[in-house]
């Protein structure tokens, strides 16, 4: 079974310490206290209030069509990460753990950065490291094609990894990950997911 053989793996666009910001959010999710169903809701929800969380710091002026557009543009586009960071994140999630899943975006200069930590069994990450290998490793609209390609041959429609790919495609963002072995259970890891949109 294929596993990062360090403490730690980076992969992709991937920042350790992030430059000082006094502008940023975190939320913690419990994945065992509401059903699947209700969760995927929330996820809507809890992304939608971030996207209007950020647009506080980008004011449109009703008299400046292209403020108004680049406002509409960037809350559809953390919107839509968001939302794809959470699914991911609690989709994956090892529910037999108690650890909450996070998620989180910060406001730095000229970049929007989002982020999420969830834990998953060592028996997910062969999966998962292809998909981080095909993201940072192939051409983003080459890899897209492929993906839809796959997707039109499978009846299941379980190849993963769309939302991802559309975020580098659609928006041009960077992806990276941090993987964490848990000293204290070898079967777990600890995943942590950051997005860098430009504005």
């Amino acid at each position: 079974m294929k596993k990062p053989m360090k403490d730690s793996e980076i992969y992709g666009d991937f920042e350790d310490e992030l430059p000082a910001s006094d502008q940023f959010l975190v939320i913690s999710f419990s994945p065992s206290s509401i059903p699947l169903k209700q969760r995927w809701r929330n996820n809507g929800l809890s992304a939608d209030f971030v996207a209007d969380y950020l647009t506080t710091f980008f004011p449109a002026q009703e008299d400046d069509p292209a403020s108004m557009n680049r406002q509409k543009e960037l809350k559809g586009a953390v919107s839509y990460i968001a939302n794809e960071l959470l699914e991911n994140a609690m989709k994956f999630h090892d529910e037999t753990l108690h650890d909450t899943i996070q998620f989180g975006i910060h406001l730095l200069k000229d970049t929007v950065v989002l982020f999420s930590t969830n834990c998953i069994n060592i028996e997910g990450w062969p999966k998962l490291h292809q998909v981080i290998e095909n993201l940072t490793g192939s051409d983003p609209d080459e890899l897209y094609v492929n993906h839809m390609e796959k997707l039109a041959e499978q009846d299941d429609g379980q190849a993963s990894g769309l939302g991802l790919i559309t975020i580098r495609c659609d928006y041009g963002a960077t992806l990276g990950w941090k993987i964490i072995h848990n000293q204290d259970n070898e079967t777990i890891l600890t995943v942590k997911t950051m997005v860098k949109l430009q504005v």
